[in-house]
């Protein structure tokens, strides 16, 4: 089951007490310290007592459901060319990072327990993530989230009950309908960009709002400041950090 989102007091402005709701998200497990995606990764990313473990989704050319951000393999391996264009043995002889290899969506299941979310691509990738999904039981441990709002309304009509998170780094007027419009309840929003309008606005329709990419005390004072519902974060310490700064 997924970990209650931990909580903590504080006071409103009419002296009435609330409570605050604050999830940190380990960003491709805590990359700032580990090779992205690997299972050394996640698994460091679960021993820094992080609520939420994020990473990516690609198919292999056989249809596996890898892990990894990029579309081709150039950037966080030693071997160049895209995902698509790789089977699942071609990419597993590819060093990922300290001599980790790329996994699959499976073997992160098994290496550790914390609740997953689980970026997806494109609607190719939905279909598969559901079937695992259906398969495994996962509605309740692994959140989906997209950049593309094809790919979140796929997976909410495979997947019924399944939570859906909205991503954006740049963003117009109409970004809360969007995520309306394709049932997600949360918006994952670069936190760069993020101001209070669009938190308030997000807020009136029902939706949680997610900060990234939370690396420094500056954002994560905005974070507090706009009373976020979350922080995706590539290092460990800002868990740490963040039960200290108002």
């Amino acid at each position: 089951m997924p970990r209650v989102a931990r909580h903590r007091a504080a006071t409103a402005v009419d002296g009435s007490e609330k409570i605050l709701s604050f999830l940190t998200i380990g960003h491709r497990g805590v990359m700032g310290v580990e090779p992205e995606n690997t299972l050394r990764s996640f698994v460091r990313a679960e021993h820094a007592g992080m609520d939420v473990i994020e990473l990516d989704l690609h198919l292999s050319k056989d249809g596996a459901l890898v892990v990894m951000h990029d579309a081709d393999v150039d950037r966080t391996t030693d071997g160049t060319g895209p995902i698509a264009d790789k089977t699942l043995a071609e990419l597993r002889e590819l060093d990922a990072g300290l001599g980790e290899r790329i996994p699959v969506f499976e073997e992160v299941l098994d290496a550790v327990r914390a609740p997953l979310q689980a970026e997806i691509k494109d609607v190719a990738a939905a279909r598969a993530l559901a079937e695992v999904m259906h398969r495994r039981g996962l509605v309740g441990r692994v959140e989906v989230s997209s950049f593309h709002d094809e790919a979140v309304a796929e997976i909410a009509r495979l997947v019924p009950g399944v939570r859906t998170v909205l991503i954006a780094s740049h963003w117009g007027d109409d970004i809360v309908a969007r995520a309306r419009a394709v049932g997600a309840a949360t918006l994952a929003l670069n936190i760069r960009r993020l101001t209070l309008e669009t938190t308030e606005r997000a807020r009136a329709a029902g939706l949680r709002v997610i900060g990234w990419v939370v690396n420094t005390p500056q954002h994560l004072r905005l974070v507090r400041a706009l009373e976020l519902d979350g922080a995706t974060t590539d290092h460990p310490e800002i868990r740490r950090t963040g039960r200290f700064t108002a």
